[in-house]
Parts: structure tokens; C-alpha cells; sequence
């Protein structure tokens, strides 16, 4: 599946549940200026290839500076997973920090997906 990159608009609709159907969604958050971030960019993309039934998106913290604090983690890269349905606030589970980051990416390919499966 291909990622789309989230609007602050986008991203508050599906903060409130305002969705016209239930979803899984991964939202990959970053900077551009976070060379970790451009660097999980490739895997990120090979990731969401291998999921057809889970929309994929990213979102760059500088259209919306205060989503870190609401949300509740403080760096970028961060992965989060949350199941949308209408009308109703999703719970949006954030991926912990890697037991050994990468020091190109932070995440390996292989924290990512287990963190999906364990969530989806």
C-alpha cells in the first residue's frame, strides 16, 4: 500500500474519529530535518508494501508542533498504530524506543513489523 502524508486537517479528522470507516492506521511521524527520519524512509515504504489491509501515512511535526506533547512522546522518529472507527476517539499506541537503535533509521524493519503484528 502506497503511505500518504497527513495534513494537520487529516490528522485531527481521524484523532476524532471523524472517518467514513473503520481502519487500521500507521502513521509514521517525522521532521525534515531529522536525518534518522529520511533515513527510515526506504523501509517505511517496504513496510507498507507487504500490508493491504492497513493504511500507511506519515506526518511532519512541523505542520503541527504540539502533536508530540498531546500524543505523548518527544522525538522522531515515532511509529504509531490506532484503530479508527466512526465517531469514536482512537487509542493511538506509540512504538517504544528500540532496545538497539539503528544508527541510520532508530527502527529496524524488524521492530516495526513486530510492533505492527502485535498491535494490528
Amino acid at each position: 500500500m502506497k503511505i500518504d502524508r497527513l495534513s494537520r486537517t487529516a490528522l485531527a479528522k481521524l484523532l476524532r474519529g471523524d472517518v467514513l470507516e473503520d481502519a487500521t492506521c500507521v502513521i509514521k511521524f517525522y521532521s525534515s530535518n531529522c536525518h534518522l527520519c529520511h533515513g527510515l524512509q526506504d523501509t517505511y515504504q517496504e513496510i507498507a508494501q507487504e500490508y493491504e489491509d492497513i493504511h500507511f501515512f506519515a506526518f511532519n511535526i512541523r505542520d503541527n508542533p504540539r502533536i508530540p506533547q498531546r500524543l505523548g512522546f518527544k522525538g522522531v522518529p515515532t511509529i504509531s498504530i490506532m484503530k479508527v472507527s466512526r465517531g469514536i476517539k482512537p487509542d493511538v499506541k506509540k512504538m517504544g524506543e528500540p532496545p538497539q537503535p539503528d544508527k541510520k533509521m532508530w527502527y529496524t524493519a524488524e521492530n516495526i513489523i513486530n510492533f505492527i503484528e502485535k498491535e494490528k
